[in-house]
């Protein structure tokens, strides 16, 4: 077995060593060469007083019978001491997303121009009765919404609206629609934000975000001409 082919890499930490072990090839490849380097390669930087190691499987889902094989073989070097054996949670494409950088558009929707952006967005500028703004995550306007915006276009509930001046012809968030633009009893003096609570769009003053959604997070604007 050849111990070039890095299966194993050891690095020095702080507080003892880290095991990495490759996640994509064979089990017993990496047993092998796990005791290679206990053994002969890494035998001098392997010895003396107690050493903690900390084992990282990558995203490798070892059993315990795995994880005992593990053990078994590092307890042979009397000196190491282990501490764990992770693996590294599964990547979750939803986080992935929300994670995603916001974008920053400027300029001014006009009467029959729609702009849709692909995640969160911030756009500065003014939408004007019969434009129409829409993203799948959540919209942040500096400016005036007198015209329709849709945020979680592609069903999150958890999207807002927010606007420095929301007079808008209508809200929509994911399927809700928002009620009728006269009967919403916005204060001039705040800049509000539209959101759903229990099935229902809700409106309140933005200050007010961080308790609601706690987690909520310069190109140029090119509208689509209706």
């Amino acid at each position: 077995m050849s111990a070039s082919k890095h299966h194993v890499m050891i690095k020095g930490v702080k507080d003892g060593l880290v095991f990495l072990l490759n996640d994509t090839c064979e089990w017993q490849d990496v047993l092998q060469e796990l005791k290679h380097k206990l053994e002969k390669t890494h035998q001098q930087i392997l010895t003396g007083p107690i050493i903690h190691v900390s084992i990282k499987l990558g995203s490798r889902e070892a059993t315990e019978e795995q994880k005992e094989e593990i053990r078994a073989v590092i307890k042979q070097k009397g000196n190491l001491l282990i501490q764990s054996i992770e693996s590294e949670p599964p990547k979750d494409a939803a986080a992935e997303l929300s994670a995603a950088p916001m974008t920053t558009l400027r300029g001014m929707i006009r009467s029959g121009q729609t702009l849709h952006n692909e995640g969160d967005l911030l756009f500065l500028g003014d939408v004007n009765p019969g434009g129409i703004i829409t993203a799948t995550g959540n919209i942040y306007i500096m400016g005036s919404l007198r015209g329709m915006a849709h945020a979680g276009t592609e069903g999150d509930e958890e999207a807002i609206v927010a606007a420095s001046h929301m007079r808008p012809t209508q809200l929509r968030i994911a399927g809700i629609i928002s009620r009728p633009p006269d009967e919403w009893g916005i204060d001039e003096a705040f800049m509000e934000f539209a959101y759903i609570k229990e099935g229902k769009m809700e409106i309140d003053k933005l200050h007010q975000l961080h308790r609601i959604r706690p987690d909520s997070p310069i190109k140029t604007a090119v509208p689509i001409q209706g």
